[in-house]
């Protein structure tokens, strides 16, 4: 990107002043310094940590006072929020503090980008406006690269509906003893009004930059999600349902009113996503503004974790081309015979966009970690649901973008990417499987191996069909629709251990948890081994 000087300044300062990441108060008007009466905790919806690398970190919390509806009646005035990093959990060795504007533009919400700390390190942070003191948050920097790490232990989660269930998938990840979280897309569901829910949500879809705020309070408001975020650092991205269902680029998706100007409505999406997630501010490429105007909110990028892993944040919502041959013309997904779609495998068709493609293929060049890990959003291998002859594939995930996915595997066989592992979510089902060169080979090179996870809460399916399917698409090992949970992945110089985690019965707020399975991927070996 080549602003002219003067554009680029602009929007660097308004993005630096919006997103409040002053370390300190000397420059704060007088007028934002005094924090008004709080009637309610205005830390109610939690504190989180998120975007770490080797020697920073992003803190976040946002300042509500309940108004019913999840709504906040914080008004117009700007606060003056305070933040403290320590060593210890009392906060007897501080190793930084400052003030950060919580201001309405951004909804009152807080990125605290606290940088120049030590690599490899758990610190705990808290956050202070006049006598209210948040939750204590725990959180992490990464090792440097190329710094030897015996182990990295993570756990990754999607598609978590508010009104399916409850969320006691996290209170058991707080046991896991993670180094971070890496969340895969569906934090919350834009519509509301499910047919006999677990725990009631606004019946309406949400279109404004107030809706997405009202029901990012309301999931924000669980304390099980509130304890998880607190207790590691976060790696974020996004599928649909954070904007619309279906949605591709800036074509609208499915279900729900239709809106006049679906820009305004990404816009006010994208905001909001911003403002309640531990994002750094560089993630808003043309600071507010520029999201009004169809620009980008860039989740995408790699931080390396020692000289075990790289880890990928992908993103294939923003940027993809929309969904071809869905029945009757419509907009969104659809199951589709490709042999009656002429444009199925038209090389032009993106699921990544053609500048997150080519900066994936330049990081996978660049690479030399033990492992490279992918997250993003849905299953990576061919799914063939038809029973009889012929094929019938889902043109909403990399099987409706066959040549997008063929350039990434291109890629990982040009660059000798070492050891691959792509993370999925949004089926709401567990899939593991085999990464393959080729997926209309069997006998083609296996490339690494893939874990797309199961839903937190939403509503899966039924087993009834996956044997069939599993002897269909023998590249997969293991399918389960019915079952919701997390997956646990745990990485060391000589393997890799995933065990799929999956709760005893989501409508149950106390549900207990078992593991459904374990698998074990030797370095250098891209073959999986249940145990």
């Amino acid at each position: 990107m080549n602003l002219p000087l003067p554009d680029r300044r602009q929007w660097l300062c308004q993005a630096a002043r919006l997103a409040g990441t002053a370390a300190g108060a000397l420059w704060l008007p007088r007028s934002v310094l005094g924090a008004p009466r709080w009637d309610n905790n205005p830390f109610a919806l939690g504190v989180a940590s998120g975007s770490p690398t080797p020697n920073a970190v992003v803190l976040w919390t946002r300042l509500l006072q309940p108004e019913g509806d999840g709504l906040s009646r914080m008004g117009t005035q700007t606060i003056a929020v305070r933040w403290e990093l320590a060593h210890d959990e009392g906060f007897t060795r501080i190793v930084q503090s400052g003030q950060s504007l919580a201001t309405p533009a951004l909804g009152h919400s807080v990125h605290v980008e606290v940088a120049g700390l030590q690599s490899d390190r758990w610190y705990h942070y808290r956050f202070m406006v006049g006598d209210a003191v948040s939750a204590t948050g725990r959180t992490r920097t990464f090792p440097a690269p190329g710094a030897k790490v015996s182990k990295l232990r993570m756990a990754y989660a999607s598609c978590q509906h508010w009104e399916h269930g409850y969320y006691s998938a996290y209170r058991h990840m707080r046991d896991e003893q993670l180094d971070a979280v890496m969340f895969l897309g569906d934090y919350i569901y834009e519509y509301g009004g499910s047919s006999k829910p677990v725990r009631p949500a606004p019946a309406r879809n949400a279109i404004t930059l107030d809706d997405y705020r009202s029901l990012y309070a309301l999931y924000k408001s669980d304390p099980d999600l509130q304890h998880m975020h607190a207790a590691c650092p976060w790696l974020m991205t996004w599928d649909d349902h954070e904007v619309h269902n279906d949605y591709a680029g800036l074509q609208a998706g499915v279900f729900g009113p239709e809106v006049i100007n679906f820009a305004e409505r990404r816009a006010a999406a994208y905001q909001a996503y911003y403002e309640h997630m531990p994002l750094r501010s560089s993630v808003l490429t043309r600071a507010l503004a520029g999201l009004a105007q169809g620009s980008e909110l860039r989740l995408y990028g790699a931080v390396p974790y020692g000289k075990l892993a790289t880890l990928y944040l992908l993103d294939n919502r923003q940027y993809r081309a929309p969904q071809v041959c869905t029945k009757d013309g419509a907009r969104g997904s659809s199951t589709v015979n490709p042999a009656h779609c002429p444009e199925w495998r038209n090389p032009q068709r993106t699921l990544l966009g053609q500048a997150q493609e080519q900066w994936l293929d330049t990081a996978f060049a660049k690479n030399g970690a033990r492992w490279n890990v992918l997250g993003q959003q849905t299953v990576f291998g061919q799914r063939d649901f038809q029973s009889g002859r012929g094929q019938t594939l889902s043109n909403d995930g990399w099987d409706g973008y066959s040549a997008a996915r063929t350039r990434v595997t291109d890629s990982m066989q040009r660059h000798h990417l070492a050891n691959p592992v792509l993370l999925g979510g949004d089926v709401h089902a567990n899939w593991v499987g085999h990464v393959k060169a080729d997926y209309a080979r069997a006998s083609s090179a296996t490339l690494g191996v893939e874990f797309c996870g199961t839903s937190i809460t939403s509503h899966g399916g039924s087993n009834a069909r996956i044997a069939e399917q599993l002897e269909r698409n023998p590249h997969f090992v293991l399918a389960d629709r019915e079952r919701r949970g997390y997956g646990v992945v745990e990485f060391t110089h000589q393997q890799l251990t995933t065990t799929l985690r999956v709760v005893d019965d989501v409508v149950q707020p106390d549900s207990g948890v078992s593991t459904l399975a374990q698998f074990v991927v030797e370095a250098g070996q891209p073959r999986l081994q249940r145990v």
